[in-house]
Order: structure tokens, then C-alpha cells, then sequence
């Protein structure tokens, strides 16, 4: 037997490489999509670590990168009124549809007691899209890209931190609009950490 002829030391094609790393073998022909996560109430950390996991857990999606965690203040309300957000930006690829992936993150946080009582008010846990492989939608149930993903800084630093070349469809690349807004109030929590889901 020639080197080359043990089947257990012959490369693997270069085919096999390209769809195991392009695709999760579990899904067919996946999208890429760009959720954002914040909390602010209760044990946010372990809040937003469960919605990552739930996530994971839904069928058709794998989540594929996690941000740092970023703190930030309450968006649209009085100062010192409400407790300061922990957010997060994660990628996912998912076989679903965008209508169905929000209904899976309207789930996830209802499954945190999450109530949509109060535009602005606190909240267990926030799962917004963001992003879904290059969709431009004006549907007002769901809007692609997040209609205002691209002022926020909460999102675009997160963002950009786990996909530096991202661009929003119809504003341009991430890491431009994040020079623009600037990172005030924007602040990198180091002592907390996200986990990818097993």
C-alpha cells in the first residue's frame, strides 16, 4: 500500500471544506442575519446569554458569532429614569424566512416576560433584526435593514466588532456610520462575556 492510497491520511477535497465552512450541514442554503440584544432589568448578562441560547436552540437557526458586551443608557427617556442597558449583536444563518425569524424573537422574549407596554419603557430582554442577508423591505411588521440601526451607536459598535466589513443596505459600511455617531455612552463592558452557544 502506497502512502497516498490509506484512506485515513488522503486530504479532504477542498469541495467538502468550502460547504462545511460556507453552510452548518443542518441547514440548506442558509441566510445570514444581524440580531441585536439588550436588557435591562434583572440579571441582564444571564438575560442576554439566554436569548443567545434560545436562539441556538430554534430550528433553522445557528447562531455563528457573538459580540462584547457593551453598556449603554436608556434610549428616548429622562436620564437616571430607567436602569443602563447591556447590549449585544449577534450573527446568525438561518433557514427561516425573516417574518418567521421575528416571530421566533418575539418568543424569545416573551419567554423572558418581556411586555410591550411602553415604547421606551425597560425591558427583561429586546431581540430586534437588524439585518437580513441584503433585504430592503419598507413592511411595517418588519422593516430590513432596522430603520434606525444605522444612528445608534449600541448597535453599529457590536456590530462591528464581530463583522468590521458589514454594511447597511442603502447607508454604507458599518464602521463609517460608527465614526459618525461616535461611541459616546457607549461603553465596553470587559468583565462580562457571551458565550456561543455549544
Amino acid at each position: 500500500m502506497t502512502p497516498n492510497s490509506d484512506p485515513t491520511v488522503q486530504p479532504v477535497p477542498a469541495s467538502v471544506v468550502h460547504q462545511v465552512d460556507a453552510a452548518d450541514v443542518t441547514l440548506h442554503n442558509p441566510k445570514r442575519a444581524v440580531l441585536s440584544l439588550g436588557s435591562n432589568l434583572g440579571n441582564r448578562r444571564e438575560t442576554l446569554q439566554g436569548a443567545i441560547d434560545a436562539l441556538e436552540e430554534t430550528p433553522g437557526v445557528r447562531v455563528k458569532a457573538v459580540s462584547p458586551v457593551y453598556e449603554t443608557e436608556p434610549w428616548g427617556v429622562e436620564p437616571g429614569s430607567q436602569p443602563s442597558y447591556l447590549n449585544a449583536v449577534v450573527l446568525v444563518k438561518t433557514t427561516l424566512p425573516p417574518g418567521s425569524l421575528l416571530e421566533r424573537a418575539h418568543a424569545v422574549e416573551e419567554a423572558f416576560a418581556r411586555t410591550r407596554d411602553e415604547r421606551w419603557g425597560p425591558r427583561t430582554i429586546d431581540v430586534d433584526i437588524i439585518a437580513y442577508q441584503g433585504v430592503v423591505s419598507d413592511d411595517p411588521v418588519l422593516t430590513l435593514p432596522h430603520p434606525r440601526a444605522h444612528e445608534r451607536a449600541f448597535v453599529l459598535a457590536p456590530w462591528h466588532d464581530v463583522d468590521p466589513d458589514a454594511e447597511i443596505p442603502g447607508h454604507g459600511p458599518v464602521a463609517e456610520l460608527l465614526e459618525a455617531v461616535g461611541r459616546e455612552g457607549v461603553v465596553p463592558r470587559e468583565d462580562l462575556e457571551l458565550r456561543l452557544p455549544e
